[in-house]
């Protein structure tokens, strides 16, 4: 059964300030729970209608409409679960790195993480405009992958200023990247989505990158940074 601090624990979490107040962050789902539970991730609490069978001081019972009145998602699927946000990692620069200046949707954060995830990318650097990654519609739109990826806010101007790495960003009037070869080590810069790589950090960037447009009207005017992300991860991979 839910008690009002348990609801007033979970809804606060919703909200950035309340997460780094308590540590905490919000996962909904039980194939990605499931997941997470394999994890290195520490469980707070699990709230759930049907048992995931572990320790039952971690998971509670509740029904489906105790569940609604908790859930951030418009359709509840069974489960949801608080977990202990984990202590970054230093960030190695070995191999290439993805750097995220001031990316503000939720969606495209956690679609991001999710190609990390895919082509391999241990390391994710994100200006401290960029959304919170624990935000719950990012940690939805990771699909799990959230355990796989290091993900460090930082200065990014001076972060980029320190580094001894290639740095290539993405831009519209770049070198078609279809036309490049490119390294298995540095650090790719993609934009924000409404003004793209801003100022101060297009003066860090050593290589500007593009992708071609191939439509007859050239009518397009950007892509969307995910896409573009995946598209340009392809092809550093390509090498």
């Amino acid at each position: 059964m839910l008690s009002k601090s348990h609801i007033k624990l979970i809804t606060s979490l919703k909200q950035k300030k309340y997460r780094l107040q308590h540590g905490f962050f919000v996962v909904e789902g039980v194939k990605t729970i499931k997941e997470l539970l394999q994890s290195k991730l520490i469980l707070y609490a699990l709230y759930t209608t049907e048992s995931f069978n572990i320790d039952a001081k971690d998971e509670i019972l509740i029904t489906e409409a105790e569940l609604k009145r908790i859930s951030f998602l418009t359709t509840p699927n069974k489960a949801l679960a608080i977990f202990k946000i984990p202590e970054v990692k230093p960030i190695e620069q070995n191999g290439l790195v993805l750097a995220l200046d001031a990316v503000r949707d939720p969606g495209n954060l956690g679609t991001i993480i999710r190609l990390c995830d895919w082509f391999g990318i241990k390391d994710l650097i994100c200006s401290k405009e960029t959304v919170d990654c624990f935000n719950p519609k990012v940690i939805q739109a990771t699909m799990g992958s959230i355990i796989r990826v290091n993900i460090s806010y930082v200065d990014l101007e001076l972060f980029l200023k320190e580094i001894n790495v290639p740095v290539y960003g993405a831009f519209m009037e770049g070198e078609t990247v279809y036309n490049m070869h490119l390294p298995n080590k540095g650090i790719l810069v993609m934009g924000n989505e409404a003004n793209g790589v801003s100022k101060d950090i297009e003066a860090l960037i050593r290589k500007k990158v593009s992708i071609p447009r191939f439509g007859d009207l050239q009518a397009t005017e950007s892509l969307n940074v995910a896409t573009a992300t995946a598209i340009l991860l392809s092809e550093f991979r390509r090498f």
